[in-house]
């Protein structure tokens, strides 16, 4: 609908009041917003960008030369920041937001090359030599700091991810990383204080009010590593995989209580499905111990899966609507 034009009909007395009100309303209701759409295909020209850099070494490396590809990877880097530290708003323990639709995408390039400018020194030319943990390290805390001084989910999602590394790197051996071989116990313990971790800081964050927003991202990483690695525990560690489970039943209790406080079903869903997969490994092994059983063991364990199966959803649906009967009220 051509707006100018009903207000030019109108003004000349051709349109009545009433019918310009409506014109304007219908075409205000037929307008719909690009915002996720145009973040979607940002991020992507983000990640192409990144990708194609990458392709463009790997395939030019002889013909370039090292020393060029380190300069082009850190002129990008302190292009991006330096356009951050320039155009940011003051920083402020709460939410910032960005101060345009470029700044996001821009630090996110911005780090990204410094991960990959990191990763190629040490690469060609072995700065840090076999101590691959500091290599690790001095990304994480830029990312941490970039996340928290530019206000920046993604960022942080980059740093907790570049934390993992870095304690997976510095507590394994060095025969371990050499030999690819990463069945160890202490990787399941540090998986274990690393989930620990990452729950405290989601805890401190809303309890100080300090970037409040994080919280999420820290329990969803801490949700995720500490299940993982208690049901590594309960694989690994065979002999005592019945106190491992007894974890496994603290931590989905812990977690159960937080999703009738924040009402969020998606923690729900990811805490039953590891909570289901820890009884169902409990389950199978008793039943493997009925060893007089045979045939009639393994008629038990469909029953099994059918059964609880059914439980599972039935139980997702009453609590579901558990919340949501308590978030109307």
């Amino acid at each position: 609908m051509n707006l100018p034009l009903l207000h030019q009909l109108h003004s000349e007395g051709l349109l009545s009041n009433a019918s310009l009100e409506k014109a304007k309303s219908q075409s205000t209701s037929k307008l719909f917003s690009l915002h996720w759409e145009l973040k979607t295909i940002l991020y992507l020209g983000i990640m192409l960008l990144s990708g194609g850099i990458g392709i463009l070494v790997y395939k030019n490396i002889d013909s370039i030369g090292h020393t060029a590809i380190l300069f082009f990877i850190a002129l990008v880097c302190a292009g991006s920041f330096f356009y951050c530290f320039k155009y940011k708003l003051p920083f402020s323990a709460q939410r910032v937001q960005a101060p345009n639709a470029f700044f996001d995408y821009v630090l996110l390039l911005g780090c990204l090359m410094f991960i990959t400018f990191i990763a190629y020194f040490q690469y060609q030319y072995n700065v840090f030599g076999n101590r691959f943990g500091l290599a690790a390290f001095f990304p994480m805390v830029v990312l941490f700091f970039s996340a928290y001084y530019f206000d920046h989910l993604g960022i942080l999602s980059l740093a907790i991810t570049n934390l993992t590394a870095w304690l997976g790197i510095t507590v394994t051996p060095l025969r371990i990383l050499q030999s690819n071989d990463f069945n160890s116990s202490t990787l399941i313990f540090t998986g274990v204080l690393l989930g620990a971790l990452l729950m405290a800081l989601a805890i401190v964050t809303t309890k100080r009010d300090y970037k409040k927003h994080f919280t999420f991202t820290y329990t969803n990483f801490g949700m995720h590593i500490l299940f993982i690695s208690i049901l590594a525990g309960m694989f690994y560690f065979d002999a005592v995989f019945i106190l491992w489970f007894l974890f496994l039943a603290v931590a989905a209790f812990y977690f159960y209580t937080k999703v009738i406080a924040d009402k969020s079903f998606y923690i729900l869903l990811i805490c039953t499905l590891y909570a289901y997969t820890g009884i169902s490994y409990v389950v199978i092994r008793l039943l493997s111990y009925i060893s007089n059983l045979d045939l009639a063991a393994v008629y038990l364990g469909f029953i099994y899966f059918i059964a609880s199966g059914t439980i599972l959803v039935l139980f997702l649906m009453r609590t579901n609507k558990k919340m949501k009967l308590h978030d109307s009220l």
